[in-house]
């Protein structure tokens, strides 16, 4: 019989932090199990702390999902900026994904700072480096941010193609203070169905879309009847600021936006476990970034 000591139970808050396109909700996502946050490579896609919960014998790590860090300018933006700062404040332990595959920039010293002034115990997370062709090319960046903080642990991983990742929920955990789990062993997040499939149409509009509407669209759940017990109606309001953004969306003869439709029912029925309808529908609200009630209803608090 194996009499060793077994390892302290650990569990705590870690947030995850780094510019736009860092490749965050996808790290969470992966870590995770299961798609909650939505994914894009188009900037401020995350706009609300959004939880994912690993639960390990070892520990439970509660992931905190942040907006990409970029320079407020509208309401929205400065509501999303103070979000990342109460996850620094609040928080056991920070990750910093930093994409390992572009050149430091601007961006990356604010980030830098962030951190700094927050003088938490943070991981630095080197992702995407399945883009590296030359591996050595890491270590001047990895020399780099050596010397601008004390970090507890430098890990280059890539999220999207699950390199280095199954080591990485030990290594988070072993920084989280001993205590007993935060949440139940069966829970994934803390976000209610109806927030996800809002973030679900979203996903697939900034999906569709492409280069061809500025990021100005905003989805709510308006309806929700679950009519049976195998089948739930759905409808969405997509916000835009102006009417020419409107038929964009929809698309000629309505083709656009039955796409997002249908890319979209075929992910929430998936999450539901049975049948729905989807209906959407584009509302014009000029300048909705700056509405504080319409925010709040968004859940971008």
């Amino acid at each position: 019989m194996d009499k060793s000591p077994q390892p302290e139970y650990r569990a705590g808050y870690v947030a995850l932090v780094g510019r736009p396109n860092a490749g965050k909700s996808t790290l969470l996502n992966r870590l995770v199990g299961q798609k909650i946050a939505a994914v894009s490579d188009k900037p401020q896609t995350t706009r609300f702390k959004i939880q994912g919960v690993i639960t390990e014998p070892r520990g439970q790590i509660v992931l905190v999902d942040t907006p990409g860090v970029h320079k407020p300018g509208y309401e929205m933006n400065r509501r999303m900026m103070a979000t990342v700062q109460d996850a620094l404040m609040g928080v056991d332990l920070v990750c910093l994904i930093r994409d390992a595959s572009v050149r430091s920039g601007a961006g990356d010293k604010f980030v830098l700072e962030l951190i700094q002034r927050a003088k938490k115990p943070t991981v630095l997370l080197l992702n995407k480096i399945d883009l590296l062709k030359d591996k050595s090319a890491l270590l001047p960046l990895i020399e780099s941010y050596r010397t601008e903080y004390d970090w507890s642990e430098v890990i280059p991983v890539s999220a999207l193609k699950g390199q280095a990742m199954d080591a990485l929920p030990g290594e988070l955990i072993k920084h989280l203070p001993a205590g007993e789990p935060i949440f139940a062993e069966d829970e994934l997040t803390d976000q209610s169905v109806r927030t996800m499939v809002a973030e679900i149409v979203r996903e697939k509009i900034l999906q569709t879309m492409g280069d061809e509407i500025p990021y100005v669209t905003a989805v709510v759940v308006e309806q929700w009847s679950e009519e049976r017990e195998d089948f739930t109606r759905i409808n969405c309001a997509i916000f835009v600021e102006r009417a020419s953004q409107k038929k964009i969306v929809i698309g000629k003869g309505a083709e656009r936006l039955k796409a997002i439709g249908i890319q979209a029912r075929q992910e929430i029925e998936s999450l539901l476990g049975h049948r729905c309808h989807l209906e959407l529908f584009v509302k014009v609200e000029k300048d909705w970034r700056d509405k504080v009630q319409l925010l709040n209803e968004m859940g971008i608090s």
